[in-house]
């Protein structure tokens, strides 16, 4: 199984404004923040970590079937010694491992239950008006889209 999240990161700075009183606290565990708090690009974090969460539960509620908006019940790791792109998320005891990619435009992360699967999930992203018509006779594994942009997951 797979998930995926994409963050269009210019209509992110307009339209979430992150610094707001109380929103780390609410979207973020107490580790999630320092790691927020002690970056040179804290935007970044924040839509790293949300991206995580994000390609986690759509695993996580698909595998349950249970919806829930909890955040910060989603615990995000970033894997050490590894560039700032592979990581995993964990919740309720069970582990998703993603993989990231950051560029000016947007942030695309996919995850999935099986870490060694990882780097063979297939991902296509689309840039607004490019989208193809019928995307879902695709068969995407996860879909995903945030401002201009759409992701599929395969």
């Amino acid at each position: 199984m797979v998930g995926n999240d994409i963050v269009d990161l210019q209509l992110a700075k307009v339209q979430s404004n992150w610094q707001r009183k109380g929103y780390l606290e609410k979207v973020f565990n107490e580790n999630e923040r320092l790691l927020i708090s002690s970056a040179e690009n804290p935007d970044v974090i924040v839509w790293l970590l949300w991206s995580m969460k994000e390609a986690a539960y759509k695993i996580h509620n698909r595998v349950n079937g249970i919806r829930e908006y909890a955040p910060k019940k989603l615990n995000c790791f970033i894997v050490p010694k590894v560039d700032l792109t592979r990581g995993r998320v964990n919740i309720d005891g069970a582990v998703y491992f993603t993989k990231s990619s950051i560029n000016s435009a947007y942030l695309h992360t996919i995850s999935s239950s099986i870490q060694h699967q990882i780097d063979a999930i297939k991902i296509s992203i689309y840039e607004f008006p490019n989208h193809p018509s019928k995307y879902k006779d695709k068969n995407p594994g996860c879909i995903s889209h945030h401002g201009k942009y759409l992701a599929l997951a395969y």
